[in-house]
């Protein structure tokens, strides 16, 4: 017992001088004990994150067992409860507001004679030590998804040419049940990362409140300790879901380490698993690998007398935010200005767009996804649409013309045939041809409005005539149809152009001269 005492005494001498600021050597010189043995003690120290004051309250009895590291040789029935016990802290400790210090009470009620607070607590970090051996933080339900990229590659064979390709393989965890999803695809590019992304949430069925992922520049387009500036795609992604970006630190590898963890156990469970298997495709490849993960979350944790898919169950999946009703459709820009009528030209639909008025002449960002445009100036979006593939269309919201301008979303190409038609057969196919001559519609709009507007100046008769004859003359405008009715030339008299014979003259040789 008095070689006891000694021996803790110099252990209590080692941690006061360290917390003193003495250096290992000094307190080795000091003491007459090794370096290593010093260094032993004070990482100890380090790891129960006790103070100095405390540790010195405790008897050497309890010292003994914070830093002898004797575990009871033969189990006693007191160890063994404080064992099973260990699971139930380690799940339960995922919920928010649950702390070790909250279970050890919960503990002591089940067990009035059990380990007291410092034992406990030592005992609880070796056992976490050994069945977490890659995860050394408490992680919250429901509050992280951390993803990754393994670094060993699968391949698929080109079913004709025979050669062989190497594809991505996606890894998902989440932090409190470690929950995996894993999935196979053709590069890491932009719209494969988030793809997969949206996968893992709808295989977890849920969102959390965060996504960590690595530097990789589909989600990050420059890295910085504190603030990292994120992909404007990722991000909106991000949005969509109601969930945020926390990249990890460059070159920090303990920030992800739970799916650096995970990427190590696929390779046994999965890439083990479908080794000997040839696969044509992407889709056969991810078929494969969705039965191997299946297994893998059933398989019980080490150490537990629980699954991945079973803690989930239980802890996880009520945390998680529901899902957006609707899939996150992927979005290209582009930067254009805003034209004097008050519109915007998406050229990959050489289609038109209506913004606010007041904005004409500004320079915008229009982002588009399969079925939707959306109009932003500066941060701030000013104008939404469904999406139109009709070339040469215009799409517009009367809010934002000029009242001077709205009567033109009246405007369409069979209100003006029907008026046309109204008139005369003769003046609705000139009015055709109108429309189809001119390139830009509003062009041919307006010479349709010039055009039907002249029956209230002059005679219906005579318009009908000066389409008439614009017709014969294959001229389709505004203009030549006003020309001739100033001129009066609806009213002469229409000559048969094959009934006419060319003058006699000295200088037409006529056709005898070519044969």
């Amino acid at each position: 017992m008095a070689n006891k005492q000694i021996i803790m005494g110099k252990v209590r001498q080692v941690l006061r001088l360290h917390t003193q600021g003495k250096s290992k050597l000094n307190i080795s010189e000091q003491l007459g004990i090794s370096r290593n043995t010093v260094k032993k003690y004070i990482n100890h120290f380090t790891t129960h994150k006790i103070t100095f004051e405390e540790l010195n309250e405790l008897p050497d009895s309890d010292l003994e067992d914070l830093f002898g590291h004797k575990e009871p040789e033969e189990p006693t029935d007191r160890y063994k409860q404080l064992l099973s016990f260990f699971p139930k802290v380690s799940k339960e400790i995922k919920r928010d507001g649950v702390t070790r210090q909250l279970m050890w009470h919960e503990y002591l009620r089940l067990y009035p004679n059990g380990y007291k607070h410092s034992q406990f607590f030592y005992y609880y970090d070796l056992w976490s030590g050994k069945v977490n051996s890659t995860m050394h933080i408490e992680h919250k339900a429901g509050d992280k998804m951390y993803v990754d990229y393994a670094g060993a590659k699968l391949h698929v064979v080109d079913n004709l040419t025979g050669e062989i390709k190497n594809v991505e393989v996606f890894v998902a965890i989440l932090g409190a049940s470690q929950l995996t999803y894993v999935e196979a695809c053709l590069t890491q590019q932009k719209e494969d990362f988030i793809s997969c992304c949206e996968n893992a949430l709808y295989y977890f069925g849920g969102v959390p409140q965060a996504i960590v992922p690595d530097n990789l520049k589909s989600a990050v387009t420059k890295s910085d300790k504190y603030e990292p500036t994120l992909n404007e795609t990722f991000r909106d992604f991000a949005e969509h879901y109601c969930t945020t970006i926390l990249p990890a630190r460059a070159y920090r590898p303990k920030d992800k380490a739970l799916v650096e963890g995970a990427v190590k156990i696929i390779y046994t469970r999965i890439y083990a698993n479908i080794r000997n298997q040839t696969f044509f495709s992407i889709e056969a490849i991810n078929q494969a690998i969705l039965i191997e993960l299946d297994k893998h979350n059933k398989t019980p944790l080490q150490g537990r007398s629980y699954s991945r898919r079973e803690q989930f169950e239980e802890i996880e999946r009520i945390t998680l935010q529901t899902l957006n009703q609707y899939r996150y459709e992927l979005k290209k820009q582009s930067i254009v200005t805003i034209l004097k009528n008050g519109h915007v030209y998406l050229g990959e639909d050489k289609h038109y767009y209506s913004v606010p008025y007041r904005h004409i002449g500004k320079k915008v960002k229009i982002l588009y996804s399969q079925h939707q445009i959306e109009i932003y100036l500066l941060y701030e979006r000013i104008a939404t649409h469904r999406r139109n593939r009709h070339p040469h269309g215009y799409s517009t919201i009367d809010d934002h013309l000029a009242s001077k301008h709205k009567f033109l979303t009246d405007w369409t190409p069979e209100k003006f045939i029907g008026w046309a038609e109204g008139i005369d057969q003769d003046v609705k196919t000139l009015i055709e041809k109108v429309l189809e001559k001119k390139q830009h519609p509003e062009q041919a709009y307006k010479s349709c409005v010039g055009i039907l507007s002249l029956s209230k100046k002059y005679d219906k008769t005579r318009l009908i005539k000066a389409c008439r004859r614009a017709l014969e003359f294959g001229a389709y405008n505004y203009k030549m149809i006003k020309s001739i009715l100033e001129k009066g030339l609806d009213n002469e008299t229409t000559v048969d152009k094959s009934t006419l014979e060319l003058p006699f003259h000295d200088n037409i040789r006529g056709g005898n001269y070519f044969e």
